[in-house]
């Protein structure tokens, strides 16, 4: 693209920054149109699974139910409590949605594909992830109310807490594609399972931690049955209890938008990313964007499913989970793959 630009006649210096803006709006505007439509689909899924009808009201089936919601918080009045500190109130949900965004700047949609393909994207989704916990705390703490504040320590206590077992699980990743270019993982999962499949998902090695992976997003993106930063009967709303409107919408594109991350990396990192399921030449016929996006999709209705019939977690059981179940499996996997991958690959 910034060759394109520098044919216009344009210095590399602008050609490079007005493609680089160009490549995040590319990158944003999309996305902010997919958490609309996810936030439907998820809500028609709930009501499949409950035997309800959805939204089917706001245009053709219900498809614009998501864009006048939007329209009813931007039209409502931004109340901040008397006793908040209003510099941290007000950032507190800007942190949330910038940080969800940052992180597709790494993600590949094709093969070379990416915004910003360094040789250390996977670190960067791990750093850049870590920062959402800032953006609770400080709407929990700001707020200067007792239920934000509860669940603002819940949700760092959670989001901290399966950080560090999905950093272990992605060094099995890691060790097998021997890169943290994300670019690379997918290019090392070709015709890894059975020489047929491409993902790791199919190595019996890597398969547990797929699974624990999955599990982890859920409990990262505090979705059900890991939701209890929101618990109802406890909480309130959770941190985010007294904000309104913009501010709240905020909160909640941030929330999809980290949904949305979170099955792309269960699609890139264990299933194949951009690639076709099988290593079979017609497959590739189809666009890799396409593939991303189905696997995309296949994993958020995973998520769905689970959030309409998974029932919510007890949040002592949910920090056994993390530290007692997860942490263990996840390290004791660390030493077996590079055991293995010591007696075969390197011996």
């Amino acid at each position: 693209m910034t060759a394109f630009f520098q044919s216009l006649g344009m210095s590399y210096e602008w050609a490079w920054g007005v493609a680089t803006v160009c490549g995040i709006l590319l990158i944003a505007l999309p996305l902010m149109l997919a958490v609309a439509m996810i936030i439907y689909a998820d809500r028609k899924i709930w009501a499949a699974m409950a035997l309800r009808r959805g939204p089917n009201v706001v245009g053709p089936f219900g498809l614009l139910q998501s864009f006048a919601d939007g329209l009813k918080v931007f039209l409502q009045e931004t109340i901040i409590p008397s006793s908040a500190n209003r510099g941290l109130f007000l950032i507190a949900p800007i942190i949330t949605f910038t940080v969800a965004l940052m992180a597709w700047a790494v993600i590949p949609f094709n093969s070379g594909a990416v915004l910003a393909d360094i040789n250390v994207g996977l670190l960067y989704i791990l750093a850049v992830s870590s920062l959402g916990v800032y953006g609770v705390i400080l709407s929990g703490w700001s707020s200067n109310s007792k239920y934000p504040f509860f669940s603002a320590m819940r949700a760092s206590a959670q989001m901290i807490s399966y950080e560090v077992s999905i950093g272990f699980i992605l060094i099995g990743v890691v060790l097998f594609a021997d890169s943290f270019n994300l670019n690379e993982i997918v290019k090392a999962q070709l015709g890894h399972g059975l020489g047929l499949v491409n993902a790791f998902g199919f190595n019996l090695l890597l398969f547990p931690l797929a699974v624990l992976f999955f599990i982890s997003s859920l409990a990262e993106t505090a979705r059900t049955p890991f939701d209890l930063t929101e618990a109802e009967s406890e909480l309130v709303a959770g941190y985010q209890t007294e904000y309104s409107s913009m501010s709240f919408a905020l909160f909640w594109l941030g929330e999809y938008a980290n949904v949305l991350l979170m099955c792309t990396l269960n699609a890139v990192l264990f299933w194949g990313g951009w690639l076709p399921p099988l290593d079979w030449a017609p497959l590739y016929a189809v666009p890799g964007i396409i593939w991303l996006f189905a696997k995309i999709l296949f994993f958020f209705f995973v998520f769905s499913w689970v959030k309409a019939t998974v029932p919510r977690y007890r949040y002592d059981q949910l920090m056994r989970l993390g530290w007692k179940v997860f942490l263990p499996i996840s390290l004791i996997w660390v030493f077996l793959v590079s055991g293995y991958l010591m007696l075969t690959r390197y011996s």
